[in-house]
């Protein structure tokens, strides 16, 4: 997969689709922003991600330096659409830079290292490109199946295992995605985690055993959309209670 090659195809498609649209629309599937507010998100992002790879940052301490290096964001559209181009391409010249294994600091504590950035920028420009196409009520292209596998993944080994430290994990049930007509398959446990201060919220990780209550079938491409709250046509049956707990998962969203 050539990942600087989708991240910048897919941040053009986004850019090129909020620069034709009303600034004020809103985003369905972001609903506190609108288009202006989405096209400034992924030009934060892109700065953000090319000031922490080339400081070379190693741990949060570093990061007030790469906060403090981001532009202000313009009023205008076209200047904001201009800076866009800018923030990508220099994130796209820090990752043609580095090697995955080298270590870089993520907000994602199992993996430090470059290649968790490089994972993490192609999923999120390519379903901040189909945000884009829903704000601006354009056709939603397609995400190439290896692509959506990877965001799949990303999804279940990422995204929903994240969990304060210090926090305890109940798992409740354990689910399988289903890719249809490949043999492709995701079992999942689905529970919550809880902090010493008694919050809670929906967590999930890849499982490695179990008989799974509830399964969700559809194509690689609408499960993706499905796990990152962007639509996606998908099947789910299962029991009440399994199915009750991938709700709340899904409920919780998707940045």
């Amino acid at each position: 997969m050539d990942r600087i090659a989708i991240i910048d195809a897919e941040a053009q498609r986004f850019s090129d689709v909020l620069a034709s649209s009303d600034p004020a629309a809103r985003c369905p599937t972001c609903p506190d922003w609108t288009a202006g507010d989405l096209l400034w998100h992924l030009t934060e992002v892109h700065y953000f991600w090319a000031g922490v790879l080339g400081q070379r940052v190693l741990s949060g301490a570093e990061l007030p330096a790469v906060e403090q290096a981001k532009p202000e964001r313009p009023s205008a559209m076209a200047d904001l659409v201009a800076l866009r181009a800018s923030a990508t391409a220099a994130l796209l010249h820090e990752l043609a830079q580095r090697e995955d294994a080298e270590p870089c600091w993520s907000w994602w504590p199992p993996d430090q290292t470059v290649g968790f950035t490089r994972r993490m920028q192609t999923y999120e420009a390519t379903m901040h490109r189909v945000d884009a196409e829903l704000t601006a009520g354009a056709p939603v292209g397609a995400i190439a199946d290896d692509v959506a596998s990877g965001a799949l993944d990303h999804a279940v080994d990422v995204m929903w295992g994240w969990m304060p430290g210090g926090a305890t994990y109940r798992v409740d049930s354990v689910i399988e995605l289903v890719a249809n007509g490949t043999e492709a398959r995701w079992l999942v446990e689905i529970g919550s985690w809880t902090a010493s201060n008694g919050e809670t919220a929906p967590r999930a990780a890849r499982a490695t055993a179990g008989e799974p209550t509830a399964v969700v079938t559809g194509s690689v491409e609408d499960l993706a959309l499905w796990a990152w709250t962007r639509g996606g046509t998908v099947g789910i049956a299962g029991d009440p209670a399994s199915l009750a707990a991938l709700d709340a998962l899904i409920a919780q969203g998707m940045p």
